[in-house]
């Protein structure tokens, strides 16, 4: 039955591959349960309900996406979108939690409204394919650097920006071991490369000693429990913003931002991911990709309405793809995984980084592969392609990083005299960039 709905056969795969494939996407990005709610109750919601609506948000938005497009991606409240949520909008601004909420869902209701309508499959194919690639080696950039610094391999430094960490401390040393394992494993063709690695380095962790005496690897008290009720922040968004000109008005930019980063982080992700599970076509076109966006959207209002910040596709998705991932399957197998965390979040949350760096650094040198497709002996193509790899990471930011390479991308074809040498949705999409960037616009007020 899986093999048939799943089409497993067309995609050179088999239920044990996804499965195994999906277990990997979610050792890469269980922390999301523990961090999602210790952003989001910094503004006064409620850290018990938070865990909860997390697992079942994230379950939810990836069997979307699933049912719908049949790809290996997976779905969470967005990392850097909360950090927004709670610091600007809530924090910064006064604006209470649940009218918050309520930005998100107007948010998602614009997103559905351009899914449907078309607008973003036009967005996706007005990116060059060299940009389309340079996402790709971007997001592996930026996925390895999260691990190093996860692993503590990389550390924050007030001259030189970043810093080599401490090599000779337990974690550290344990991580950089775990890298060098994964690498064999991975060269030698092991199948389940990552996960091996990830239990290898957690077992290793319990005899690995960490600060003031612990072990790197902390064992649970217990290995169950129940799951804290949703009902304190589910269905409590507000909508007073829409009551008033005044309060409109300070919305609106703020819509207009969650909005931006929502649908370019996620068209990034799209585009990365299956690039790396061999999805895309040969010129670069995403099939399903109004599918795809549609699951996103709806994604993006279920997370409103179940109490938590935006839902987007994680770049984390590339681990399940790189241990064979290829169809909705893996993505399935995450989602059942959230799901069960409900009740064994002890036992999940005893993995330490030091297990989980070493697959993202991996997954980062899988997806950086791609480098050898872009033409970089033509200097107009590798200009935007380069500045795009460097701006993913180094801004924290897949939007960020699309939007200067488009930049540079459209005031090359204009300054060189080719200015139909690039589409018009992409000069329009690079405009908006420009207003947002440099606060023309009121993007980000």
């Amino acid at each position: 039955m899986f093999r048939e709905y799943f089409q497993l056969d067309r995609h050179g795969s088999t239920v044990g591959c996804e499965m195994q494939a999906g277990l990997t996407t979610f050792a890469a990005m269980a922390y999301i349960l523990a961090v999602n709610p210790a952003i989001l109750a910094a503004t006064g919601m409620d850290q018990g309900a938070l865990v909860t609506v997390t697992a079942l948000t994230a379950a939810l938005a990836t069997v979307i996406m699933a049912t719908l497009t049949n790809y290996p991606i997976v779905l969470a409240p967005g990392m850097g979108i909360n950090a927004f949520f709670t610091f600007t909008i809530v924090k910064g601004m006064g604006v209470p939690w649940s009218e918050a909420l309520g930005m998100v869902f107007v948010n998602g209701l614009l997103f559905l409204a351009l899914s449907v309508s078309g607008v973003r499959e036009k967005i996706i194919a007005a990116i060059p394919r060299s940009l389309k690639t340079a996402s790709t080696c971007g997001i592996g950039m930026f996925i390895a650097f999260i691990g190093l610094k996860n692993g503590g391999v990389i550390v924050a430094n007030k001259d030189t920006f970043v810093a080599a960490g401490d090599f000779t401390s337990g974690p550290v040393a344990l991580c950089l071991a775990g890298v060098l394992l994964t690498v064999i494993l991975v060269a030698r063709g092991i199948c389940g490369a990552l996960v091996v690695s990830v239990a290898a380095v957690t077992l290793a962790g319990l005899l690995v000693p960490a600060a003031a005496g612990a072990k790197v690897t902390q064992l649970p008290a217990s290995l169950i429990s129940l799951p804290h009720s949703p009902a304190p922040v589910f269905l409590k968004l507000t909508f007073h913003f829409l009551t008033s000109w005044s309060a409109f008005t300070v919305a609106l930019p703020l819509v207009l931002t969650l909005l931006l980063v929502d649908m370019f982080d996620n068209i990034g992700t799209l585009l990365g991911v299956t690039k790396r599970a061999g999805l895309l076509t040969p010129d670069g076109t995403l099939p399903k990709a109004g599918r795809a966006l549609l699951a996103d959207s709806l994604a993006t209002i279920a997370s409103a309405l179940c109490g938590t910040s935006t839902v987007v596709s994680y770049i984390e998705s590339a681990a399940g793809v790189e241990a064979g991932g290829r169809t909705g399957l893996t993505s399935l197998t995450t989602a059942a995984l959230f799901l069960g965390a409900l009740f064994f979040t002890p036992l999940i949350l005893m993995v330490p980084a030091a297990a989980t760096a070493p697959a993202l650094v991996v997954v980062g040198i899988f997806m950086m592969q791609s480098v050898v497709e872009i033409d970089f002996s033509d200097f107009k193509t590798a200009a935007p392609a380069v500045l795009t790899i460097l701006a993913i990471p180094l801004t924290f930011s897949v939007a960020a990083g699309i939007g200067i390479g488009l930049i540079t991308a459209a005031i090359l074809a204009l300054a060189l005299g080719k200015p139909k040498s690039f589409t018009r949705i992409g000069y329009i999409i690079a405009g908006i960039f420009f207003l947002q960037f440099f606060k023309i616009f009121p993007f980000g007020a």
